[in-house]
């Protein structure tokens, strides 16, 4: 069993022991220590949280337990049912609630389960925010509502529709260039959530073919969840026989897209965003950003429209924060996460989907051909298992010292860029583990610096 407890939420497997997963106990704390959290600090008068979650088995059971917790502690509770993350996000800002939990554990396996955690703004939790709801659980520092202030559920079903209408509403997207452009879509939504959300946006957006698979929203995920090429060998298989113009595969809470090509190869997680980022920077010239484990292209693409484009660290929040200081038009992450202020700042797949068919329909090109006119490069992720008496912030400092002549990036973890390539090292939270993120114009040469970076922090290891 496992239990994982991070600053953006509490990550989980149901069943065993509390404290060894995420049992019922672990969730009524960690729920009581962030409806503490959001009581002493909202802004709100609204006095109202709200709930969502993805299709997977334990979802009702967390659900329930969820709900009453807040309940339990005087907060009034929208709870919207299956919904996706981005739509849980717009819900929250909808509501003008205090706060919102979505459950899901993303793509993590279907014995796994997650309560994340977002603020005000529908936003995920920043560091200190995560922390101190971290601290608050650890001391069990909260106090339940007497009988006459329980908080009350209300039920609203609305928000998928809601949130499909958001999307149709941005000026980027052009439901008639899709309709005319007669698209047949594939689609694979590891029987979750996006099996029910991700068709009616096709149909909302006039593709009148789709195929789906695994699109019931059972929580027995047809194959692992991760969007990936090793896991998504159906899809890509109907791709190779001609059926589809485009295929999308979402992850089950819907946040991350990543697309096959009409000739069954993947157009690489990495290019959902480069390539969206392209069409929008063409419209709304403006900043990007990215995380420093993402694909240099972005920065390439960025450049050719003109426009200036940043890094930042690792995880959602972070990457949020920097497009908010800097303006940004467009950014996300390199797992397939598109990240649209003019909708709103969350990786969202919907709007991802919307934008990259906009950009299809009216590029006239088949995707294969699309993707040729991108800057190509390729990234290996590759990990070095240590001891644990190494101490693995004297490696990354000897490999930065190494390296010093390079451009160095160390706001997470050690970024070395050298002319034609890249590469990340960032040390594990949980194991002395330090992974390696590498990027270049091929492969072989990826996986050729990875080793080379390997053999040095052996090096400096002995």
């Amino acid at each position: 069993m496992s239990l994982i407890k991070s600053i953006s939420g509490i990550r989980g497997t149901i069943g065993g022991r509390a404290g060894d997963g995420l049992s019922p106990l672990d969730i009524v704390k960690f729920v009581s220590a962030y409806a503490s959290f959001i009581r002493k600090t909202t802004t709100k008068t609204s006095n109202t949280i709200v709930v969502g979650r993805d299709a997977r088995l334990s979802g009702a059971m967390v659900d329930k337990i969820v709900v009453g917790t807040l309940m339990g502690m005087g907060f009034d509770v929208v709870n919207i049912g299956l919904a996706t993350t981005p739509t849980t996000e717009l819900a929250v800002v909808d509501e003008n609630a205090c706060g919102g939990i979505i459950l899901t554990a993303s793509h993590n396996p279907k014995q796994w389960n997650a309560l994340k955690l977002l603020n005000e703004n529908g936003e995920f939790l920043n560091d200190a925010q995560g922390k101190e709801v971290l601290a608050i659980a650890a001391a069990e520092d909260f106090e339940y509502a007497e009988v006459d202030n329980l908080g009350k559920e209300f039920i609203n079903n609305t928000y998928m529709r809601r949130h499909i209408d958001s999307v149709l509403k941005l000026d980027l997207v052009d439901v008639d260039a899709i309709k005319k452009a007669n698209f047949t879509v594939a689609i694979d939504a590891v029987n979750s959530i996006g099996g029910v959300v991700i068709p009616e946006l096709l149909k909302a957006l006039g593709v009148k073919n789709v195929i789906e698979l695994y699109c019931e929203p059972t929580g027995k995920f047809g194959h692992t969840p991760e969007p990936i090429p090793a896991n998504l060998t159906g899809i890509a298989n109907l791709m190779k026989e001609g059926k589809a113009d485009v295929g999308f595969v979402v992850d089950p809470d819907v946040d991350r897209l990543a697309i096959v090509m009409e000739n069954g190869e993947f157009f690489v997680e990495e290019y959902t965003l480069v390539s969206i980022a392209d069409y929008v920077l063409s419209k709304t010239p403006g900043a990007t950003v990215s995380n420093l484990s993402s694909s240099r292209a972005l920065r390439d693409v960025t450049l050719a429209h003109g426009c200036s484009y940043s890094a930042a660290a690792v995880g959602e929040v972070n990457v949020t924060t920097e497009m908010k200081r800097t303006g940004a038009v467009i950014g996300g992450e390199g797992n397939g996460g598109v990240i649209y202020p003019a909708s709103h700042y969350g990786r969202d797949a919907l709007v991802g989907v919307a934008l990259f068919l906009t950009l299809l329909a009216k590029s006239g090109k088949k995707v294969s051909e699309l993707k040729k006119q991108y800057p190509q490069y390729s990234i290996a992720k590759n990990k070095v298992e240590l001891t644990p008496s190494i101490n693995v912030d004297a490696i990354l400092e000897a490999v930065k010292a190494q390296f010093k002549s390079e451009k160095i990036t160390d706001i997470d973890g050690v970024k070395i860029d050298f002319s034609d390539c890249w590469v990340h090292l960032r040390k594990s939270n949980t194991e002395p583990i330090i992974r390696i993120y590498s990027e270049a114009s091929t492969m072989e040469k990826a996986e050729s610096l990875a080793v080379e970076i390997k053999e040095i922090i052996k090096g400096i290891a002995k």
